[in-house]
């Protein structure tokens, strides 16, 4: 495992542009479970209740299973080492963007600014009727049987991306953008099986970037772009290359 903590460190230092793609394994160790694999949320619960039409005209009958996933389970998550180290590189100039998968804000708690949000964040509600009308979670009733827009009254959704939803185009376009710009791009826990997101290390690998991939399992990434495979959990792999950055 040195020589492969040594090899990445060396990669990151000569990297002109560095970019991290993260995906749900990167929070685990905040206590957020994955989505997929063995541990992962959807075999417990039912993946349709984040379909959008089910939402849009059953909302008392699936807003309280989202809010005790995402409102009640999630609330109490903060930001690893993962997360800090690489807002710390961030701020040094080391990273140039994050790209996340991930809904639960803790890239920004750690202090990170360039973070493109793939699928949305979870800290934001938008208002199904007039989408001009967002808010952050603290201004949503959660009492109510479903949440209501506080200026009109019509239900309002969590603004990451549902089952049926398009990616926003800005932050489909902007990590299209960073997959050209990178030489080297970090992937940290993503099981490379959620497209269209999955698709941006292949971008990058297309572009000629040199692929790092820390996660502990085998992704559909490790044996075919991946360059450099650190088989660990991501707070202890950074740390160790953070020491000898």
């Amino acid at each position: 495992m040195n020589n492969e903590i040594k090899a990445a460190s060396e990669r990151i230092k000569s990297a002109q542009h560095l970019t991290v793609f993260t995906g749900a394994g990167i929070s685990v160790e905040s206590g957020i479970p994955p989505f997929r694999g063995e541990s992962g949320l959807w075999n417990k619960y039912d993946p349709s209740i984040l379909d959008l039409n089910r939402y849009l005209y059953s909302p008392e009958e699936v807003w309280p299973v989202i809010k005790q996933l995402f409102y009640d389970f999630f609330s109490n998550a903060t930001p690893n080492d993962a997360h800090r180290i690489i807002a710390k590189w961030e701020s040094a100039k080391i990273v140039k963007a994050i790209i996340t998968q991930n809904i639960d804000n803790l890239h920004q708690s750690a202090g990170s600014k360039e973070v493109i949000e793939f699928h949305g964040n979870s800290n934001y509600f938008t208002c199904t009727e007039n989408s001009s009308h967002l808010f952050a979670t603290g201004e949503i009733n959660f009492n109510n049987s479903f949440p209501k827009c506080p200026k009109c009254g019509h239900l309002v959704k969590p603004s990451f991306i549902f089952f049926g939803e398009q990616i926003p185009s800005e932050a489909f376009t902007a990590s299209s953008f960073q997959a050209t710009k990178t030489d080297v791009m970090i992937v940290i826990g993503s099981t490379g099986e959620v497209v269209p997101a999955a698709n941006v290390p292949w971008e990058a690998k297309r572009n000629g970037a040199y692929i790092i991939e820390i996660n502990p399992d085998i992704s559909t990434f490790t044996h075919s772009i991946t360059d450099l495979h650190i088989k660990e959990k991501a707070s202890k792999a950074l740390s160790q290359i953070d020491n000898l950055i």
